[in-house]
């Protein structure tokens, strides 16, 4: 078999194609918008890649043309010659790639998501920017408003936020500044791009099978559902609920050493807005689902280490729930819950 390393840029990429014996066969620059097209005339081969931005659209093209594709952890790249002795070039890269690929059986290889998978994650994604810059803005008024001697704006929906200033002003007895005004125009646009991609995402959320099996759990919405899929994407492939909670971030850290033993906070590893969706969905359980077995146990947790510990203790369930669920395509039931928190005999 042959091994095809790609050091994949934005607009070129340098291939280096080795025999299994590492003998270089050939090396050349190809766009990267092509090489789709490239892999589909080659015969089945691995193909390494380092992760990046355009390494999973090419991994899946070369899956599709029968490839083996290999991405390789950005973290990991620099262990296997990316950028050895401080020299980097496009195809001492490509050409340390396929050299280790050919002197290893089994070269580590993040989760290549699928089409869908990423899909839905830039939907979300794109989301939560608008909501960003939303919130950036409205900051930005609220402090042009403290720094006139105009006080404080008083809180209320985003989507409102124009009016309410327009009426704090005009009750101050002031004017609005042109600039000013250009920045309300822009929140009341954004809000109205921010409910449409709500909508959006909702009716995605309700289509999905698995989606609407995990709303099912206290809760989670159509945000969390959504991320919680796309950044799972094949609940097979973590063997148990400890795994997936690892993959999250969502499990302490440990820095010991000889006969130190000490204990950290949550790893934060992993998706960073999934790990984000599932706290904010713990806050939302422990505010409206006061009663459910697994928000009571989080209370428990509150009295012994503090609200915060809590709440991500909660965020952890949460997601250990969410995988035997999707596992076992079974709605969310309280008795099970009751079940699983009661304390060993």
């Amino acid at each position: 078999m042959e091994h095809v390393a790609i050091d994949l840029g934005s607009k070129e990429s340098q291939i280096c194609v080795r025999a299994a014996d590492g003998t270089i066969l050939t090396e050349q620059k190809v766009g990267t918008r092509s090489l789709g097209k490239y892999l589909a005339k080659r015969p089945p081969s691995r193909v390494v890649l380092e992760a990046c931005a355009e390494a999973f659209a090419v991994a899946e093209a070369a899956r599709a043309a029968g490839h083996e594709p290999v991405v390789v952890p950005a973290t990991l790249a620099p262990s296997l010659g990316v950028g050895d002795r401080g020299i980097k070039t496009d195809r001492r890269d490509s050409r340390n790639l396929s050299e280790t690929s050919c002197r290893m059986a089994r070269l580590p290889s993040v989760h290549v998501p699928t089409a869908e998978s990423r899909r839905r994650k830039s939907m979300a994604g794109t989301r939560e920017a608008l909501i960003q810059v939303r919130t950036k803005l409205i900051n930005t008024v609220r402090g042009w408003a403290r720094t006139q001697g105009l006080g404080v704006i008083r809180s209320g929906s985003p989507a409102t936020f124009s009016h309410r200033v327009n009426e704090h002003v005009a009750a101050q007895g002031q004017e609005r500044p042109e600039f000013v005004k250009r920045v309300l125009v822009s929140i009341d646009e954004l809000s109205v791009q921010i409910k449409a991609a709500d909508e959006e995402l909702e009716a995605l959320a309700n289509s999905d099978q698995t989606c609407r099996l995990l709303m099912t759990a206290p809760g989670i919405g159509p945000t969390a559902s959504v991320r919680f899929v796309a950044a799972v994407d094949e609940v097979g492939r973590f063997p148990d609920a400890h795994k997936l909670e690892s993959y999250l971030g969502l499990t302490p850290g440990e820095n010991s050493s000889s006969t130190r033993k000490r204990r950290t906070g949550v790893t934060k590893a992993g998706a960073v807005m999934l790990r984000w969706a599932l706290v904010q969905s713990a806050w939302v359980a422990r505010r409206y689902y006061k009663t459910d077995p697994i928000v009571l146990w989080s209370l428990e947790i509150e009295k012994r280490r503090g609200r915060v510990v809590a709440v991500m203790a909660l965020a952890r369930k949460l997601a250990g729930v969410l995988f035997a669920m999707w596992r076992d395509a079974k709605p969310y039931e309280c008795k099970h819950m009751t079940r699983a928190l009661a304390p060993a005999a």
